[in-house]
């Protein structure tokens, strides 16, 4: 298949959808503000029997997650659960005790390892590498850590990445992410377990809690994806085998000027495999 289908509204596409995993970032908010019809479209289709479960490469543990949500004016009433890169991570952290960390990212995401086992240590002294993401978000790029990298991979450190997202809307700019920061490190050949989308685990966590919230194992005929990002959402939604409605107002917003128009050499160059629907904004 390499036409696209445009949808109007989420109820288009969720008849026989017992779940939806959305992404956050670019489809519920922008990091500054919500999107309140996002917000709508969502608590209207839990309102009518369905399942939302957030899934987010946010690396914090989902508690801070829903703090900055109802902080941006999110309601918790929007979804069922929460599940995030941080997460996972923090499940690699405790499962590695006694081992030194080397934690690498801003001051705000230092709930990754709070109530953890974990030691830090300098990236001489570290036994393994824990990226949330960049000290400077605002005026750094990942190759202000080629140095740094260069000396984890002589080390032979591994790094764990707990945010996969290359770049992420803040507003109305792009910023980097952890996993700019990490590709480097692989790139450099450095070892890199990933957390987070498009990767499996996090979309068996959301599977796990939805099935618990139904009642019953959940069939993946029965799940729409939602996110705004080819490689990590529609790549991740079509590895795992649930169809993806791809909100194209957020990161590749510029790519997708004229997307109506696009033939289908272009289409499969954009996506690879389309998603089951675009739609520009999410709304009910």
């Amino acid at each position: 298949m390499s036409t696209l289908h445009f949808a109007e509204s989420l109820r288009e596409l969720v008849g026989g959808v017992d779940v939806v995993l959305s992404d956050i970032w670019g489809v519920v908010h922008n990091g500054l503000e919500s999107f309140p019809e996002a917000c709508e479209a969502l608590h209207t289709y839990r309102s009518r029997g369905g399942t939302v479960i957030l899934i987010t490469n946010a690396p914090r543990p989902a508690d801070s997650v829903q703090r900055q949500l109802r902080k941006l004016g999110v309601a918790d009433e929007t979804y069922d659960a929460i599940v995030s890169s941080g997460d996972l991570t923090r499940l690699y952290v405790a499962e590695h005790p006694g081992r030194k960390m080397f934690w690498l990212g801003p001051e705000r995401d230092n709930s990754i390892y709070r109530g953890l086992d974990a030691t830090t240590a300098p990236l001489e002294e570290a036994d393994y590498i824990v990226c949330t993401g960049l000290y400077d978000d605002e005026t750094e790029t990942a190759e202000d850590y080629r140095g740094m990298m260069l000396k984890a991979r002589e080390r032979k450190l591994t790094l764990v990445c707990a945010n996969p997202d290359i770049v992420v809307e803040r507003g109305d700019r792009l910023i980097y992410c952890a996993g700019a920061i990490a590709e480097l490190y692989r790139e450099l050949g450095g070892e890199v377990i990933f957390y987070g989308k498009p990767h499996r685990p996090i979309y068996e966590r959301a599977m796990m809690l939805a099935g618990e919230r139904q009642g019953h194992m959940i069939d993946r005929k029965k799940v729409l994806a939602i996110g705004d990002s080819v490689r990590t959402d529609l790549t991740g939604a079509r590895e795992f085998g649930i169809d993806c409605l791809f909100v194209t107002r957020g990161i590749h917003a510029e790519e997708f000027e004229g997307l109506d128009q696009l033939d289908p050499k272009s289409v499969m160059e954009l996506f690879g495999h389309p998603p089951k629907a675009l739609m520009r904004e999410l709304k009910w």
